[in-house]
């Protein structure tokens, strides 16, 4: 198992398929787990994807249309039958306060774990760790809608030559970094700068700033394709992206590796999607997302 990678839980937009649940997924990033659009099924697609409640610290939720949040209910309740030892944020657009209640409190259950909500009322950062800024960016869709970004913190790649060197070997590594220098050395004499890596997921919404803005640099993309170019009316009419305006966005952003999901179920062939996204000229690593499947973030740059 990695220690980031995206575990795809659900792909298909508002109707499921035979193939395809409601929307899905869970992020694991460095021990912890964010759980993005718990649409319908989804406690079951966490049992077939190995994927345990105590695997969640923190749920977001673009936005309150139903294959993106009807899993809510069922998830916090689990949470809470399975006694997850943690606390659980949830993040949602603040404007469906009244959908979050309703969905939290759907049926009568014993609470016994914290969740923290944390509506999302703007652009901006949401939460800081160790590991990670989390940030939200407003999206055009029929109802209010965020998307989510997770940016690593810049930091520093040790050289072994340059460590050997210097002759600073072991326990003297780490001294080194801590302190910044040891005997006349300075970090940055034995190291480089390492870029923080970065991941956005990018759900219902059309053409707009904040699409790009969440694209940015990013190592992961997951975004909507719910449609192709031939149903570009559509797309726009009902607030999506189509399969080249997601490949597009991803090019133009320099994106790593892009996941392409949450299909219309009026396309069988999900060998389209790929051959648009290629089309439109994204020369990354790309994935037609299927339910179940696993992806690992990828690997830094050397």
């Amino acid at each position: 198992m990695s220690a980031r990678e995206l575990v795809v839980l659900g792909t298909a937009s508002q109707v499921p398929t035979r193939h395809r649940n409601h929307n899905g997924y869970l992020l694991r990033w460095d021990g912890e787990g964010i759980l993005f659009d718990p649409g319908e099924g989804t406690q079951r697609q966490m049992l077939r994807a190995g994927v345990a409640a105590h695997d969640i610290n923190r749920i977001c939720v673009t936005h309150f249309h139903g294959d993106h949040s009807l899993g809510l209910a069922g998830v916090i309740q689990r949470i809470n039958l399975d006694q997850v030892p943690h606390p659980v944020t949830a993040h949602y657009p603040a404007s469906g306060q009244r959908f979050f209640d309703r969905l939290r409190y759907a049926t009568a259950y014993r609470e016994s774990v914290e969740l923290t909500e944390a509506p999302v009322a703007a652009d901006g950062p949401l939460a800081t760790t160790a590991a990670y800024t989390l940030d939200s960016h407003r999206l055009s869709h029929p109802v209010e809608s965020y998307g989510y970004r997770l940016t690593e913190p810049d930091g520093r790649r040790m050289l072994p030559a340059k460590l050997a060197e210097h002759g600073i070997a072991g326990p003297d590594v780490g001294r080194v970094q801590r302190e910044g220098a040891l005997g006349g050395v300075t970090l940055g004499q034995v190291s480089e700068h390492r870029r923080g890596q970065r991941f956005a997921f990018i759900m219902d919404t059309r053409l707009c700033d904040g699409v790009y803005a969440l694209a940015e640099g990013c190592d992961l993309l997951v975004i909507e394709s719910t449609f192709l170019h031939e149903d570009r009316k559509l797309a726009s009419d009902h607030g999506h992206l189509t399969a080249g305006q997601a490949a597009r966005v991803a090019r133009e952003a320099g994106v790593r590796h892009l996941v392409l999901t949450h299909f219309s179920q009026r396309y069988p062939d999900p060998e389209a999607f790929e051959a648009e996204a290629r089309g439109a000229g994204y020369e990354g690593e790309l994935t037609v997302a299927q339910d179940l499947m696993r992806v690992a973030v990828p690997s830094r740059h050397p």
